[in-house]
Parts: structure tokens; sequence; C-alpha cells
């Protein structure tokens, strides 16, 4: 158990200062576009922070569904 929650917040540490590396960074960009979704458009975003934000999430889904795959041997 002790394993699982050191990973857990290993994981959530890293991407938080992943994003927040992101904001800081992506102050100056001035290069917006909408992303389309299927029901809407999104308001304008800049393209940098859309590629940082799904590189982020995807980091963090993909890590914490490998938890349950995990099992020691005993």
């Amino acid at each position: 158990m002790p394993y699982l929650v050191k990973k857990v917040f290993f994981v959530i540490t890293f991407n938080s200062c992943l994003f927040i590396i992101l904001i800081t960074g992506i102050q100056n960009s001035s290069n917006r576009s909408k992303v389309d979704l299927l029901i809407d458009k999104t308001v304008s975003l800049p393209i940098g922070f859309i590629t940082g934000t799904s590189f982020i999430s995807g980091s963090l889904f993909g890590n914490l569904i490998t938890l349950n795959f995990h099992k020691k041997k005993e």
C-alpha cells in the first residue's frame, strides 16, 4: 500500500509541476486557435496550451491506469 500511495503522489505532483511550468511559459503566446468539439467550439486558446494540456492529461491518465496491473509477488 505505501508503494501505491507514493506512486500516486509522485504522478500527481510531477504533472502539476508540468502544468504550472506550462502556464508560466505560455503567457506571451499570440498564436490562438479553437478546438472543434462534437457539440461546439471552445474559446480561443494558445496552441501550445492545447498541446501541453493534452500531453499532461495523457501522462496523468496513463500512469494512473497502470496502477491496477502492478501486483506484488508474494
